[in-house]
């Protein structure tokens, strides 16, 4: 309930839709999975959600059959874990100008997702930025609603910058400090919260 009441003061209430925003978890979140992650949200319908996460840059950093767009990855130039879901499916997100709309998936601000397996020269004229994920976070129908009608995640919008960062490991503090008032005091929150 505090939670809930200092989300309502900060204006980060859930909206009906998160899509193309920002999933920052609250803590301490119960499931590993998603403890202290921040998810950018791709879709949000009646019929679920799906989201990437952000924050959980993984050791890959070759796939076979993907080395013109490995070599675009920003930096940290690795592929991220988007999630627990169908961890066998990728999931690319990019910043680029003059896309082909066969094979891009408009977001929000220039930002969309992109069919890998199209050369990246066929996808835009420029890449400027590129995130490759493997699997996804997905919810059921009124799953991902009853998680925020209880607190579990703080809805925010996103910047283009969050997705792309080159620090992935200090995101969820950046995203949460650079809100202000009561929420930037919960960046500062313990990892162990009986040490607060």
């Amino acid at each position: 309930m505090v939670m809930q009441s200092m989300l309502r003061q900060n204006g980060a209430m859930p909206d009906s839709n998160t899509k193309g925003k920002l999933l920052v978890a609250t803590p301490p979140l119960g499931d590993p999975n998603f403890d202290r992650s921040v998810v950018y949200m791709l879709e949000h319908t009646d019929d679920g959600a799906v989201g990437v996460v952000l924050n959980r840059p993984g050791p890959e950093t070759v796939i076979d059959g993907l080395g013109a767009w490995m070599e675009r990855l920003s930096p940290p130039y690795v592929v991220f874990a988007g999630g627990p879901v169908e961890t066998d499916a990728l999931i690319a997100l990019a910043d680029a100008d003059g896309v082909h709309p066969d094979s891009w998936s408009a977001l929000r601000g220039g930002v969309g997702t992109v069919d890998l397996s199209v050369d990246p020269d066929e996808v835009a004229e420029v890449v400027h930025r590129l995130r490759i994920f493997r699997g996804y976070s997905g919810w059921a129908p009124a799953q991902l609603e009853s998680e925020l009608a209880v607190g579990a995640w703080i809805v925010l919008e996103a910047d283009p910058d969050d997705l792309f960062t080159a620090s992935p490991e200090l995101l969820w503090r950046t995203v949460l400090r650079r809100q202000g008032g009561r929420l930037a005091w919960v960046a500062n929150a313990p990892d162990d919260l009986s040490n607060n």
